[in-house]
């Protein structure tokens, strides 16, 4: 499948390796591919608008307070139709969120309804989004959505990367992306106490008991 990664940073950057990994056409779009150059080294790399043209999966792995420009400069028409998977999240200056009320999923989703928006892979650190198997017990990965279909597309990526079926959990609708991005906070709190980003969470069942 052909898979355009919006963003040269660190995460795009991880994500295209895993899927170059598992056999997919990956291509990275950047607004300035000369520029970025000196970062992607081999990985494919070209414009946004060339990435997105024929790819029917864009990432979205730009920072969160950016993400809704530069999708709006790729244009709503060239992004209609495609499935969209939402990694980012927004950070203020201050480290507070920038979408503390909305998520950056929803608004991307209301700017352009034509499009078919998933949240996952927020609330992993880039290591462990490509190597679930990383840390010592199986972790839990969410996705948000509108789009039954396109979070049956992004479940089969993540499988690509190696994350188990068990180990996806679908919270609904694109409103539940506001948990997945308020996380980011825990996260950062979790990371600090351990000294390293290199963890997971599980969601954990009550102990079925007799009828």
């Amino acid at each position: 499948m052909k898979i355009a990664i919006l963003g040269t940073g660190t995460v795009g950057r991880h994500l295209a390796r895993g899927w170059l990994r598992a056999g997919h056409d990956v291509v990275l779009g950047s607004r300035r591919p000369r520029e970025a150059r000196s970062r992607t080294g081999d990985l494919p790399l070209t414009d946004l608008a060339a990435a997105v043209a024929d790819a029917p999966v864009v990432v979205n792995a730009t920072p969160g307070t950016a993400s809704v420009e530069l999708l709006a400069s790729v244009g709503a028409d060239a992004l209609a139709g495609k499935v969209l998977l939402d990694v980012a999240v927004g950070f203020t200056a201050d480290g507070s969120l920038s979408h503390p009320g909305e998520s950056l999923g929803e608004e991307i989703q209301r700017t352009f309804p034509a499009t078919r928006v998933v949240k996952t892979l927020c609330t992993v650190d880039r290591k462990l989004m490509i190597a679930p198997d990383s840390v010592q017990g199986p972790s839990t990965l969410f996705l948000s959505g509108e789009d039954a279909e396109a979070k049956r597309t992004v479940s089969g990526l993540l499988r690509d990367l190696g994350w188990p079926a068990d180990c996806l959990l679908d919270l609904g609708g694109i409103a539940t992306a506001r948990g997945q991005e308020h996380y980011s906070l825990l996260f950062i709190g979790i990371a600090q106490a351990l000294g390293s980003y290199g963890f997971g969470i599980r969601v954990v069942e009550e102990t079925a008991r007799p009828a």
